[in-house]
């Protein structure tokens, strides 16, 4: 694939796939500011302290079956029936083991109503895995359009029937249906919009192939997920439930914007990455543009999330969830890097070392448990700073190992983010000074949202940072095709 061709598939990729991203953070925005209005932090809690199993069992499910379908070309219909059946046999026998182990979750973290809860969200767990070929199919031949109405509608529908239960004061059930909801539609859609379906073949010969590249992968994945969901279930075992629930709708709010940006360049980093990994030189280009793009987005967003954490809790939801507000602010921290650590494990599955991505990951590991040791005890905002830590340190290791690979080094790192979180700090410190007398949420936010926003983009444009001249090229070339 040429240079102009690749880029233009890149833009098109990203536009779809931030259209999917964006659509359901909004989403699920809107239901969440709704549902922790009418349910109750407790409610909330018993769904956060559940996550982790699922997210653990999705990730067994995959097996890391679907990069490795993505990474290779020529595959028969042998190869994707043949894990398309491992999947569907796999997600069954997870959910008899949580469906038994659901009385040993209610004595682990005290609640015993937590056990029909637990035996009904995880078949969400199965109605999952029948969709996965299906959307691998579709990200391989970069259909991220189709991917994003299938999501779109399937939450949609998932959101109102949750609001409405809510509303009729079924409480936790209402959580419970939104993630069943929004796991069957989808995979129905899937199936719908696909035109790919099993067959009776399965071959244990490719599927110890396939293993033999995702092995490693799975392995990553697994820490990954864990690491990434354990704070919930582990806070859970130690605090009543009403503190999972702030703690975790805190990490929930402040990932909307930084999940989507991630799954957005993560999409697109899988497609075009691999396209490329033979090329090291052009993958160190697009892996510096890619960094550019998300400093650009990722540092004004969350100082202006900072700035105006407090307003936007208490104009949201009151007084109710305030005590959420200084994990918000600690855990934003966090959330501004996590885009980049995404983009460098693509970049190690792209080139296939999964040695590397497992070895970060092992490292990463290591890593949490010795900050979760030391600062668990010290309370929730000590466990909250371990993860601003945490992430960190993942990114420094990423980095390093992105130079040896590609020769994208720290110092070329640090050149193309510094210039954006510099301006951006900048600009938020000179608009927090400025609004510090207002007295109405409402214009708080707004005001610091837009001089913060206006304030970088001059800023930007003064000292022709790069990208606000390619965005800036962008819409010159969009007039031009206009007229």
């Amino acid at each position: 694939m040429t240079e102009s061709s690749l880029k233009s598939k890149t833009i098109l990729s990203l536009f779809w796939s931030f259209i999917d991203k964006f659509g359901q953070q909004l989403l699920n925005f809107v239901s969440m500011l709704i549902l922790m209005n009418i349910i109750s932090a407790r409610e909330y809690g018993i769904i956060g302290s559940l996550a982790i199993f699922i997210a653990f069992s999705s990730i067994l499910i995959d097996s890391g079956f679907g990069r490795a379908l993505l990474n290779r070309q020529n595959l028969t219909d042998e190869d994707y029936s043949t894990v398309f059946i491992f999947n569907i046999s796999l997600s069954f026998g997870l959910y008899l083991l949580l469906f038994i182990s659901a009385p040993l979750l209610g004595e682990l973290f005290h609640t015993p109503e937590i056990i029909p809860v637990a035996r009904i969200l995880f078949i969400s767990i199965v109605l999952n895995a029948f969709g996965l070929i299906h959307q691998t199919l579709l990200t391989k031949k970069a259909d991220f359009k189709g991917l994003s109405k299938i999501n779109l509608f399937a939450l949609l529908i998932a959101d109102i029937i949750a609001v409405i239960m809510a509303i009729n004061n079924l409480g936790v059930w209402a959580l419970v249906s939104q993630t069943l909801i929004y796991a069957f539609f989808r995979t129905v859609f899937l199936w719908i919009y696909s035109s790919w379906r099993p067959k009776t073949k399965f071959s244990k010969k490719r599927l110890s192939a396939f293993f033999s590249f995702s092995s490693k992968l799975l392995a990553s994945n697994t820490i990954s997920t864990i690491a990434n969901n354990i704070y919930p279930s582990l806070i859970a075992m130690f605090y009543p439930m009403n503190q999972v629930a702030y703690f975790n709708q805190a990490k929930k709010y402040q990932d909307i914007p930084f999940l989507t940006m991630s799954n957005t360049f993560r999409s697109v980093a899988m497609l075009i990455l691999s396209e490329v990994n033979r090329d090291s030189a052009r993958m160190k280009r697009i892996m510096s543009k890619m960094v550019k793009s998300i400093s650009f987005i990722s540092f004004p967003v969350g100082f202006i999330m900072i700035i105006t954490a407090e307003s936007l809790f208490f104009l949201f939801f009151k007084e109710k969830w305030l005590e959420a507000v200084p994990y918000f602010r600690v855990l934003t921290f966090a959330g501004m890097l996590s885009p980049f650590v995404f983009i460098f494990n693509e970049l190690f599955i792209a080139k296939e070392k999964s040695s590397y991505f497992l070895g970060v990951e092992i490292i990463k590991a290591v890593i949490l448990i010795i900050l979760i040791i030391l600062l668990l005890p010290q309370g929730l905002m000590a466990l909250a700073s371990s993860w601003v830590i945490y992430i960190v340190i993942t990114l420094l290791i990423s980095v390093i190992l992105s130079g040896k690979l590609i020769g994208y080094s720290s110092i070329q790192f640090l050149k193309d983010i510094l210039p954006y979180m510099a301006v951006a700090i900048v600009c938020s410190v000179i608009s927090y000074l400025i609004t510090l007398n207002i007295q109405s949420s409402l214009l708080y936010i707004l005001i610091n949202a837009v001089l913060t926003g206006g304030l970088y983009i001059l800023f930007c444009k003064i000292i022709k940072l790069e990208m606000s001249e390619e965005i800036e090229n962008w819409f010159s070339n969009l007039k031009k095709k206009r007229k």
